[in-house]
């Protein structure tokens, strides 16, 4: 199948992108950075996913995973808007099969930054919208929410060893997940899955149970 996946170059989009690859789909990423995935099946384009006029002319587009995503930078923009300008673009039409959302647990919590929380929060509500929308198509949508990955993105505290003790004092399974468990789960949720829809998938080893959020200042 074709694979849209937004957010590539690293973390949980390069993940996800490279466990569709390994399964035998074409995928095509779009990320404001330099393409890091060689393989004959991959396709990059470097373009902002806000920049509505730049974005690529894509066709029969099987699955859509919109993983680029930001942090205290334009948060809204990024992740709730532009998600929503790239799911109407190549989503919701007749052809889709899936759609993935990937939100945050702190969506669900609001244990974190102001507008990151409402950001997610906002995606988890037009997940619902879009559901509703592609079933005459047959397709799914969800989100899936993730808790702590172990990202380049979050070494600030993953490097911090007062700070990680207090995140592990708060996690239940006491660790944080790897990308390829993330892409796992977006690989089930897109493929495998034909019924699951309009549900937002928290995936964060329990941590949303304690609702305490810890950060570095």
């Amino acid at each position: 199948m074709k694979v849209l996946i937004t957010g590539t170059s690293g973390g949980i989009g390069k993940a996800i992108a490279s466990l569709f690859l390994e399964k035998g789909h074409s995928v095509f990423g779009i990320d404001r950075n330099e393409a890091s995935i060689s393989h004959n099946d991959y396709v990059h384009f470097v373009c902002d996913v806000r920049d509505y006029e730049k974005l690529p002319e894509l066709c029969d587009i099987d699955i859509l995973i919109n993983n680029a995503g930001t942090q205290n930078e334009d948060d809204i923009e990024i992740n709730l808007k532009a998600l929503i300008h790239i799911t109407e673009k190549y989503g919701v039409r007749k052809g889709i099969k899936s759609i993935l959302n990937i939100g945050s647990a702190s969506g669900h919590t609001g244990s974190e930054f102001p507008e990151y929380c409402a950001s997610k929060g906002g995606v988890m509500a037009y997940t619902k919208n879009v559901a509703i929308r592609v079933a005459e198509f047959g397709a799914t949508c969800n989100s899936l929410d993730p808790g702590g990955v172990l990202t380049p993105l979050n070494d600030c505290v993953i490097n911090d060893e007062k700070l990680w003790a207090e995140i592990m004092e708060e996690t239940p399974l006491k660790r944080w997940a790897e990308p390829l468990e993330i892409a796992e789960w977006a690989y089930f949720l897109t493929v495998t899955n034909k019924f699951c829809t309009g549900q937002s998938i928290v995936v964060d080893g329990g941590e949303s149970i304690n609702y305490n959020f810890v950060w570095k200042e």
